[in-house]
């Protein structure tokens, strides 16, 4: 947590990440810069499918576009559920839930802190 800039690769692949969630048609995307708030990791992507299985597709899409560019995520959870997808890239996190989960656990409340910046697809 200080001024230590964050490189531009980070910050275009947090933003490709959140642009294919757009893509792919997830509601609310959100791309939070957690980089001056927390050391766990430079940004956040929240994002809300519109179904289990529409959840999972969002989270697949961005594993797979991402993979196809040379950058592989390094932990995956909640896939078979479809519930709440956690996509961790170490600089930046995925998160992809359904929308009763997104509005119970509140991310972008808990990190009101972080700026949020624009996503566009």
């Amino acid at each position: 947590m200080g001024s230590t800039p964050v490189p531009k690769d980070v910050t275009r692949l947090a933003r490709r990440a959140a642009a294919i969630c757009a893509d792919n048609k997830a509601d609310d995307v959100v791309l939070l810069d957690l980089h001056e708030v927390t050391d766990m990791t430079d940004y956040f992507i929240v994002a809300s499918g519109t179904s289990d299985t529409h959840v999972r597709s969002v989270a697949q899409h961005v594993v797979e576009t991402l993979a196809k560019d040379g950058v592989r995520v390094q932990s995956v959870e909640g896939l078979s559920q479809g519930r709440w997808v956690l996509l961790d890239y170490v600089d930046f996190v995925v998160h992809v839930f359904h929308p009763s989960l997104r509005s119970f656990y509140q991310l972008e409340r808990l990190w009101g802190d972080a700026p949020a910046l624009a996503v566009s697809p």
